[in-house]
């Protein structure tokens, strides 16, 4: 079955809200506690994803993937937000997949889509920030051409310290073209 690559749009928001919700369910199963990630609502999700929509200033690409008519994946990408990045770089805030679409896939042509759309806007490099515990998208993002830079932090979710790990990967003409080897 094919992957089908658009931008969102608001009638999205409920299934790009169960897509993040049973992304994070299932990534960060023993690397958050896990009474946070069962209280994350579909419902409070798609309400923010609504809202982030309809405040959008055309800065933040949002794409969807589609298999046989069925949201499976989501993915986003604008201005890059660390201090110390360079002028012009973009950042993924999120890529997320359907649990039952993990390695189908869905995952890679979101990427590619992504990548190429910021390489086509002239994005010099695309940053970001993984669980530094998450080893399957650590894996998922190496794959892609992204390297860890050095840069690291932590956030606090429910009381736990999460470590984050930066990665970068430069893009260029050739990724506009749909080459995966920026």
């Amino acid at each position: 079955m094919t992957v089908e690559i658009r931008e969102m749009t608001a009638d999205d928001c409920e299934a790009v809200a169960t897509v993040r919700v049973r992304g994070w369910q299932h990534a960060y199963a023993g690397l958050m506690p896990q009474a946070y990630l069962d209280a994350l609502s579909v419902e409070e999700d798609a309400a923010r994803r609504r809202d982030h929509l309809a405040r959008g200033n055309g800065r933040v690409v949002n794409l969807v993937a589609e298999r046989a008519g069925r949201v499976a994946g989501w993915g986003c990408y604008g201005p890059g937000r660390d201090e110390d990045a360079p002028a012009g770089s973009a950042e993924l805030y999120a890529i997320y997949v359907l649990p039952e679409q993990l390695s189908t896939g869905v995952g890679r042509a979101l990427m590619d889509a992504l990548t190429s759309r910021a390489a086509a806007e002239g994005c010099p490099l695309l940053l970001l920030w993984v669980l530094a515990g998450n080893e399957h998208a650590r894996r998922f993002y190496e794959k892609a051409g992204f390297a860890p830079d050095g840069a690291e932090e932590s956030f606090e979710v429910g009381g736990v310290s999460v470590g984050e790990v930066r990665y970068g990967r430069r893009l260029s003409a050739v990724v506009a073209a749909g080459d995966s080897r920026g």
